[in-house]
């Protein structure tokens, strides 16, 4: 029998690749999509790209309804505003539902951080402790057990595999870490606001969330969980006149110095080691140690996150670079993943 699943918030960005990915899965039926706005109507009428597909025209969208949910589906994904998946996600785990949140509700660890990065109170702090932070690449074994999953940020994901095995290695400085990052106008959800159309988007490039966008508090929670202390970064983010994709670039400072040529290639040969240790056997992660870099082209559609990286002699930086989609492995191809761990499924299962 296939596992039950459900989509609350199935008509934005995030909910559309959650249908596009969990329709094609051997090992899942979906049983429930839900949008207010889109209620009553039949999948095929609201996405037609999915119109050749056999339950196109029977699954109909509904009103979100936590108690109707528990009794449809054995695995619910939140696609939803943070602070509205808390209203869902504390019913359903109640109802002993495995619950994968795609926003940024249950990502963090202390409620007064939540605040201070979210503006209002944390709607449900009694299950904060209970949250797994859904980076595969990092809490696999977490995963694997745990009934509500919160799926990271795009931009975190973007930041944190490439800098996590460093940090974990003491082959960077946990300070004065930089980061830069592209995304693709998709990142600010499907919603009609003056800056993002397409007049407003097309043919311009600009910075926002300066100097503290929200993602800042996963991310520093979690570089800061492996580096032993607290850790602050420098992160501005862009909007690139592109549908999907994110390139980070990180300016990093290494531990030791490499003002020889001989210093240049031990440390290069310790980097390149490192990430081997910690991806070479993942199967999303592209790590490129010739002369190629990240490029968005070559990620976009797939969970792969695209990592490289130089020394710079001539600052004494190490700069790592990062491609991914911020649709799929920044947001719903990533929660997929988690549900294969969590259900027993292959990891790759739906995602190739």
């Amino acid at each position: 029998m296939p596992t039950r699943v459900a989509i609350i918030g199935a008509s934005g960005y995030s909910g559309e690749e959650l249908v596009r990915l969990l329709l094609h899965h051997p090992s899942v039926q979906i049983t429930a999509i839900t949008s207010r706005q889109s209620a009553g109507q039949p999948l095929a009428q609201v996405f037609p790209k999915f119109a050749s597909h056999p339950l196109s025209k029977s699954l109909r969208f509904t009103e979100p309804s936590a108690s109707a949910i528990a009794q449809q589906a054995d695995v619910v994904f939140l696609a939803l505003p943070h602070g509205v998946a808390s209203e869902f996600a504390a019913p359903l785990v109640q109802a002993d539902k495995v619950v994968i949140d795609l926003s940024a509700d249950f990502r963090l660890k202390s409620a007064a951080v939540y605040k201070e990065f979210y503006a209002h109170e944390h709607p449900a702090p009694h299950l904060l402790d209970r949250s797994v932070y859904g980076l595969p690449e990092v809490y696999r074994d977490r995963i694997r057990t745990a009934n509500l999953i919160a799926s990271p940020g795009c931009y975190p994901t973007s930041i944190l595999l490439p800098t996590l095995p460093l940090l974990r290695g003491r082959l960077i400085k946990p300070t004065g870490i930089i980061a830069d990052s592209l995304s693709g106008v998709s990142g600010a959800g499907r919603k009609a606001e003056v800056d993002y159309l397409f007049c407003e988007c097309n043919e311009s490039v600009r910075p926002y969330g300066v100097p503290k966008h929200r993602h800042l508090s996963e991310i520093e929670q979690e570089l800061g969980a492996v580096a032993g202390s607290k850790v602050v970064i420098q992160f501005t983010p862009h909007l690139i006149p592109v549908n999907r994709g994110i390139l980070t670039t990180l300016y990093l400072a290494p531990e030791t110095s490499f003002s020889t040529g001989d210093e240049a290639k031990a440390l290069g040969d310790k980097i390149a080691a490192c990430y081997r240790t910690a991806y070479e056997s993942e199967p999303f992660v592209r790590l490129l140690e010739g002369p190629a870099l990240p490029d968005t082209k070559n990620v976009v559609g797939t969970n792969t996150i695209e990592i490289a990286w130089r020394l710079d002699p001539r600052t004494g930086r190490l700069v790592v670079m990062s491609a991914e989609d911020n649709i799929v492995k920044g947001a719903s191809g990533q929660a997929v993943q988690s549900m294969n761990i969590r259900c027993g499924f292959p990891e790759t299962a739906g995602l190739r």
